[in-house]
């Protein structure tokens, strides 16, 4: 679902800087090789997330769903020297096409990659995470941030993608739509968790930005 006009959202990518080469080269082998490459954050959000990992200059980031690694790389770009990127994904058969590119990148041996159920795996992960980006299975969203927020230090920024789950957050809902349920759920939780402040940008399917108080 396109949220602006197709010349307004034509003319806001021509005007954002361009995808770095390595990634232009992982978008197109994504939209050729894989069965949902909708999936892929792709050049507009990924310059998006890059700016806001250069602005916070993390030294440990979480990411939850890897798909391809377009993201992953997106927000390594903006790590602090020493900063590692975490990144979890269920779908044990993308991890070669992941690694691949992770090693062709710059920051290869500070990216690591786990396969599996994320809700038990990030109990495990003894890190103190200052940038998390969520982009996986809708239905976990509420838990994954129940899960993350003793985890964040004061400070720490969350950012949500598909918040706006193509428009379908301010419609009617099907009772077997647990999905959106769950999305609207946790847009609700992002808003009035007064552990944080949060705000929804109508970029793409959306993006949450959240901030530990």
């Amino acid at each position: 679902m396109d949220f602006l006009p197709e010349k307004i959202d034509n003319y806001a990518v021509a005007h954002s800087q361009s995808e770095p080469e390595l990634l232009q080269k992982l978008n197109r082998e994504t939209w050729q090789k894989q069965m949902q490459p909708r999936m892929l954050s792709g050049h507009f959000q990924g310059r998006v997330l890059s700016m806001l990992s250069k602005l916070i200059k993390p030294q440990c980031i979480l990411e939850i769903g890897t798909y391809t690694g377009y993201s992953a790389l997106c927000l390594a770009e903006g790590m602090a020297s020493e900063g590692t990127l975490h990144t979890i994904d269920i779908n044990e058969e993308l991890h070669d096409f992941q690694r691949r590119y992770f090693n062709a990148s710059e920051f290869g041996d500070r990216i690591f990659q786990y396969t599996g159920n994320a809700l038990e795996i990030i109990p495990k992960l003894e890190k103190n995470f200052d940038l998390v980006f969520i982009d996986a299975d809708k239905n976990n969203y509420p838990a994954y941030l129940e899960m993350l927020l003793p985890k964040l230090k004061k400070g720490a920024v969350i950012l949500s993608d598909n918040v706006l789950w193509s428009g379908k957050v301010v419609e009617e809902i099907s009772e077997q739509d647990e999905d959106t349920k769950a999305v609207i759920r946790y847009n609700k939780m992002l808003n009035t968790d007064s552990r944080l402040e949060s705000v929804l940008l109508p970029i793409r399917d959306g993006l949450t930005i959240s901030r530990v108080k």
